[in-house]
């Protein structure tokens, strides 16, 4: 689910240590913060456009399947 409310005031969000700061060249880039119950993403150029909600089973999926390469673009 995409919540487009503003979330995010108080949450540690995390982004990749391999993203750098200011991203010039236009590469992707997220941000993930835990809520506890879920895990929050968003596009670490635009945090307010919306938030992706992901459960601890969705997460972990997600997570598998990036470290498979399931989701390379390139």
């Amino acid at each position: 689910m995409v919540d487009r409310r503003i979330r995010g005031d108080g949450l540690n969000w995390r982004k990749s240590s391999v993203s750098g700061e200011g991203q010039e060249n236009g590469e992707d880039c997220v941000e993930v913060a835990a809520t506890g119950r879920s895990v929050l993403v968003r596009d670490s150029h635009a945090p307010r456009a919306g938030t992706l909600e992901l459960g601890s089973a969705e997460w972990r999926r997600f997570l598998a399947r990036i470290l498979d390469g399931d989701l390379s673009s390139r």
